[in-house]
């Protein structure tokens, strides 16, 4: 391949190492996963399991739907457990899993490079901007 022909910066991977299916599985994990509410979710759960209003209630601005979604889609991808008690009204917790617990280092890890690189994130998009605009 010709310097041309990859992106700067980057490595071409030998074609007999990539697997399409590879590849699909790690987009669908990734945007389940990338999802800005997911990781808050995921983040909050951390601290110990939570009925859903508490969760509603330490996230912000997350609307109901968006919440009831997010959490479905966790427990479907087994991330999560909902847990009901027979109690009048009932009562519902949700809790990370084994698999949810160790999504933690990485949601973390991300967390925190996030903050720590948001003021020159914020930089470079001023600067782009400026640039684009004087065109």
């Amino acid at each position: 391949m010709t310097a041309r022909g990859a992106q700067e910066g980057t490595k071409r991977i030998p074609g007999h190492l990539h697997v399409a299916e590879d590849c699909r599985a790690v987009s669908e994990v990734l945007s389940r996963i990338g999802d800005k509410w997911t990781v808050l979710v995921v983040s909050e759960l951390g601290r110990g399991a939570r009925r859903f209003n508490e969760l509603r209630r330490a996230l912000g601005s997350i609307s109901q739907r968006m919440l009831t979604l997010t959490l479905r889609a966790l427990e479907r991808d087994g991330l999560v457990t909902r847990t009901v008690h027979p109690t009048i009204p009932p009562r519902v917790d949700y809790a990370l899993t084994r698999l949810g617990r160790s999504l933690l280092e990485p949601v973390s890890a991300l967390e925190t490079w996030a903050l720590k690189h948001r003021v020159a994130i914020a930089a470079a998009r001023a600067r782009y901007d400026a640039n684009r605009a004087a065109r």
